[in-house]
């Protein structure tokens, strides 16, 4: 069976710096699958180059049988590869549901739309609370759900989320994994970004650690959690 996302010997550059050398991993349809990996490894610079915001200088980039290569961000989005970003990149003067009405700025489907917009409601609640107020007043940790919410709104095959706990209280840490979680439940899959190590293999079918542009380790979330070298180097652990 294919993978969802397939991505060979991928390599990326600003200049004649090599940010992503050469890596390679598959995302299949339902998993949840983590780049974990301290700031500068590449995890950031793959995810906006599978997005179409970076243009790799090698490898290849398949997402549901159809390469990416030379594919514009925007197509990318109507394919049904959804990025939330890293630092959120909520509109702060918009309210929170113009926010998430432009994650469906694709889309025709004016009834569907609607229904999405309470999806999102009904995993935020405070969001639905809320909607009207503009969005630069939110905390961060309903900034993050929001960008979440509007990703979720162009009907991703696959969400890519980037550091979404960057930044957050515990309880509200906490939150937004368990919405990961619930997201899972309900058969999205996903490619996660997150420094938090413990929290992204411990909800993560697969894991993958990078280190300056390579991954140098794989495996199931599980087995990376009880993995020694990864328990001293990301787990804070002697």
């Amino acid at each position: 069976m294919t993978a969802l996302l397939e991505v060979e010997d991928l390599r990326v550059a600003y200049g004649k710096i090599e940010a992503v050398k050469g890596i390679s991993f598959t995302v299949e349809a339902g998993q949840v699958v983590t780049l974990i990996g301290t700031n500068g490894a590449g995890k950031t610079t793959t995810l906006r180059t599978l997005s179409g915001l970076l243009k790799p200088i090698g490898g290849s980039i398949r997402f549901d049988g159809q390469p990416l290569g030379s594919v514009p961000a925007h197509k990318i989005v109507s394919l049904g590869l959804a990025h939330s970003p890293e630092g959120r990149h909520i509109f702060p003067r918009m309210t929170i549901e113009e926010n998430l009405l432009l994650g469906a700025f694709l889309r025709k489907d004016q009834d569907g739309i609607q229904a999405d917009v309470q999806r999102a409601y009904d995993l935020f609640p405070i969001l639905g609370e809320r909607r009207k107020q503009a969005a630069g007043t939110l905390s961060g940790g309903e900034q993050q759900m929001l960008a979440m919410g509007r990703a979720l709104m162009s009907q991703p095959k696959l969400l890519m989320l980037d550091e979404p706990s960057m930044g957050l209280s515990p309880i509200m840490m906490q939150k937004i994994m368990a919405t990961i979680v619930e997201l899972r439940n309900q058969g999205t899959t996903i490619l996660l970004v997150e420094q938090n190590a413990q929290a992204a293999l411990s909800l993560a079918d697969t894991g993958h650690v990078m280190e300056v542009g390579r991954i140098v380790l794989s495996g199931t979330g599980s087995d990376l959690l009880t993995d020694e070298s990864v328990r001293k180097a990301y787990l804070g652990e002697d």
